[in-house]
């Protein structure tokens, strides 16, 4: 019995682990009492010696040594300061006037306002008790489908997860031992993407059940400019807009190669495959950029064709030519192009700017000038993670202050909630030191990489089982436990299997983000279920009755969404392309065709003659 409990000591730690979680016993104690207990038990069977205990104080004094995780405070700093002070709304309401008149416009700001936060704030309570205070109600006023407006604003708050400077990815790329800046540039782009997806499944909705979701009524959208639907020029701009993003795609960036080695087998060349993915991409993107041109007033959308145009033109003379630093520089550029042209037309009052686009600019210019001061300094190299958080809290301070909304009383709400939320995340990491010492001493990182290593089907089958496997947990464990107590038991084996971590920390990272919507543990449901109305209420502006938002009613919007991260994992790990473009753009050169040739040199001879003496 005893030589059993020591061959599989291991997995009984990991289960004790695991009960102990369930009981409902705080994670870092839990995770230090069971490290503790399991030691003295290795001592008295005589699997490790006393003095391998010496090395914990080392292990806590390191993460207290940690400059990485100093991020964290800071990013969170920042992401409370935006969220008290206002930005939020001002995007959500000027946003929501944009999309407004369309079926399902709300919803669409709320995605949109929803990755702009996350690219901001970093923190998914922050973005998804903003959302549903104030899209929510407007949402119920005007008729959307409760399930639709509740799953579209938990989903969307949780952006913050994947799309960077998200904590998460932070302690990640710490559990991982790889670069922030990595994980940051490596999730940008899968962020992104399962933004789009989210705002596909809300124009499936607007498509099959239009009554789900309708568009705000005339006498809502007080800053709408006399609609631009009939206008000439629609499908001239929508062609050519469509044509140079698919050139942009397609040929400048080269983003498709991915296909390129399984259609070479057949003979096609570069060229070829670049004009059927140009073809294919105008096709896409000609119907989109419609209804695009027919949303935005022709103003606004003149300003920003204008000012894309610019920042792809200036992105030329660099030497940055894709990736997620591409795309940040590049938005930098257009934002301050746009920027410069609302300040000339409100200078100069040639009002070559509607009401709607001149207040498009100015309230987009602060979160995206943001970003840049955070995302762009990292990928560009000028800033570390940590140092990029310390500027982008000094830029949420100065854009609170320029609000007028800084108060003595905000800064002291979120320095208490920092506080409180970096404290949480050291303690919870000391305790998983003191369990992960004894799960090593006790020889548990070989058990699970010789039980995840000898898995069938290789790479495929481990991230299968492995994602299978993080997905059940989310439904017990928030995304801190996973990443403090699963990732470094999962990083060894997949670095051994040849899989790259940046790549597998990012397929992780959309997968647990599953862990704020699962029904009935999702904290994000927690969030949108305590601002959400529990009873009837008067609404302030019909003077309607309307009728409460109940759980179940999160629960059920809350599904579609999981799914959609679903196949976001799965599109990650079918397009690794979407997260290794990290690394930079791949050489152009064919190590097979390379030729060095050596020239053959004659040896000299030399003639010294007799020797003299």
């Amino acid at each position: 019995m005893t030589a059993m409990f020591i061959h599989y000591m291991a997995p009984i730690m990991f289960g004790s682990l695991v009960i102990f979680l369930l009981l409902g016993y705080p994670v870092a104690f839990s995770l230090a009492a069971n490290g503790l207990l399991f030691a003295f038990i290795g001592i008295e069977l005589g699997l490790f010696r006393p003095d391998f205990m010496q090395a914990l104080p080392d292990r806590v004094y390191g993460v207290m040594n940690n400059d990485t995780l100093l991020a964290i405070p800071f990013f969170t700093f920042m992401g409370l300061v935006l969220e008290r002070s206002g930005m939020a709304e001002d995007l959500l309401e000027t946003i929501g006037q944009l999309f407004g008149s369309i079926r399902g416009g709300i919803a669409y700001a709320v995605v949109f306002v929803g990755a702009l936060l996350a690219a901001t704030t970093g923190v998914v309570a922050a973005s998804v008790i903003s959302m549903g205070l104030i899209s929510l109600p407007i949402m119920l006023r005007y008729g959307y489908d409760r399930r639709v407006a509740t799953g579209i604003i938990a989903a969307s708050g949780t952006l913050a997860q994947i799309i960077p400077p998200s904590l998460v990815l932070i302690v990640m790329a710490d559990q991982l031992g790889r670069s922030v800046g990595d994980m940051y540039e490596g999730a940008f782009i899968p962020g992104i993407v399962l933004s789009l997806l989210y705002a596909f499944y809300i124009f499936l909705v607007t498509v099959l059940a239009p009554q789900a979701a309708p568009g705000l009524p005339l006498e809502a959208q007080t800053l709408r400019e006399p609609e631009t639907a009939r206008h000439p020029l629609i499908m001239p701009l929508a062609a050519i807009s469509a044509a140079a993003t698919a050139y942009f795609f397609a040929v400048h960036l080269d983003l498709f190669d991915w296909s390129m080695p399984a259609f070479a087998k057949i003979g096609l060349s570069k060229l070829v495959m670049q004009g059927f993915w140009f073809v294919i991409l105008l096709a896409v993107l000609f119907r989109p950029f419609i209804g695009v041109i027919r949303t935005l007033t022709m103003s606004l959308y003149l300003v920003v064709a204008l000012s894309t145009a610019v920042g792809i033109v200036a992105m030329s003379f660099t030497e940055v030519k894709g990736g997620a630093d591409y795309v940040v520089l590049t938005m930098s550029v257009t934002v301050a192009m746009s920027f410069v042209i609302a300040v000339i037309n409100r200078v100069t009052r040639l009002n070559l700017l509607s009401k709607l686009a001149e207040q498009v600019v100015f309230v987009m210019v602060p979160p995206l000038g943001l970003i840049f001061l955070v995302l762009g300094t990292i990928f560009i190299g000028v800033a570390t993670p940590t140092e990029g958080g310390a500027m982008g809290a000094a830029g949420a301070v100065i854009l609170a202050l320029m609000k007028g909304r800084l108060t003595f009383d905000l800064t002291r709400q979120a320095t208490e909630a920092t506080a409180k939320l970096s404290a949480f995340v050291v303690m919870i990491l000391v305790g998983a030191r003191v369990f992960s010492l004894t799960f090593y001493g006790v020889d548990g990182h070989r058990w699970v990489e010789e039980l995840l290593v000898s898995l069938p089907g290789g790479q495929i089958g481990f991230l299968i089982f492995v994602n299978a496997f993080v997905f059940v947990l989310a439904f017990f464990l928030d995304f801190f436990e996973l990443a403090f107590i699963v990732i470094p038991l999962l990083g060894p084996p997949a670095e051994k299997l040849g899989i790259d971590l940046i790549w597998f920390g990012v397929i992780l990272g959309v997968n647990m983000q599953t862990s704020f919507m699962h029904p009935p543990f999702g904290f994000a449901l927690f969030y949108l279920r305590s601002v959400a109305p529990k009873e009837s209420y008067i609404d302030r502006v019909s003077g309607k009755r309307m009728e409460p938002v109940t759980t179940g009613q999160i629960y059920w919007g809350s599904v579609p969404f999981v799914i959609i991260q679903l196949i976001m994992v799965g599109l990650v790990i079918t397009f690794p392309a979407m997260v290794m473009h990290y690394k930079g753009i791949a050489s152009t050169v064919d190590p097979s065709k390379v030729q060095i040739d050596i020239p053959q040199m004659e040896t000299p001879q030399l003639d010294f003659g007799p020797p003299k003496f």
